[in-house]
């Protein structure tokens, strides 16, 4: 089970840089719904989405982290090709749409963090949140709530916000991954303003 040691013991974020660490699980343009098997180490196919409806970013998780949940947070990595499942990306973290998902009758947070990828050659192409057109945030909150609908569930937005608010959520999600797991004592987490502007 290397696969699951190296993605359990894997920091949120690059102790260099403080670029966020993302690992993919659904490519951009796939029908195809994986998650990741924390027992197992291995990727499952989770569903198949309907004809018609892919997703429209490459979507994947922040390790060491937890979200209300009790998943790692999401993230939306904005690129333009499709990355694989699997594969550890950087990005910096450019906003947020916050949203209130019922399941079963019960309401509770479920945001989704957008990234930019980010590396050593490759600059962002964007920095916020605010640079991306209101007709492209709105396509993605439209498929979060087709997305959740054919499963019986309600996604509803309540806010979009920039890289302050990503990374206060971030910080939160760390903050839970350590209590709920016990996180290394000692173990540093870079903070937001820990990287390169």
């Amino acid at each position: 089970m290397r696969t699951a040691q190296a993605l359990e013991h894997l920091s949120a974020r690059e102790s260099d840089t403080g670029l966020v660490r993302v690992v993919v699980d659904t490519a951009k343009g796939s029908r195809n719904k994986y998650k990741y098997d924390e027992t197992l180490g291995l990727y499952r196919l989770s569903k198949v989405l309907p004809l018609g409806l892919t997703f429209p970013y490459d979507f994947g998780s922040i390790p060491s982290t937890r979200a209300a949940d009790g998943d790692p947070l999401d993230v939306l990595v904005l690129g333009e090709e499709a990355l694989v499942p699997g594969f550890l990306v950087t990005v910096r973290l450019v906003g947020v749409i916050q949203a209130e998902q019922t399941e079963h009758g019960k309401p509770f947070r479920n945001d989704r963090l957008l990234g930019a990828i980010e590396t050593p050659v490759n600059r962002p192409a964007i920095q916020t949140l605010a640079e991306l057109p209101p007709e492209r945030l709105d396509e993605i909150e439209c498929f979060f709530s087709a997305y959740n609908h054919l499963e019986g569930r309600h996604f509803k937005p309540i806010g979009r916000h920039g890289p302050a608010m990503a990374a206060q959520l971030l910080a939160d999600g760390i903050r839970q991954f350590d209590n709920t797991r016990g996180g290394q004592k000692g173990e540093q987490h870079p903070t937001e303003n820990d990287h390169r502007g």
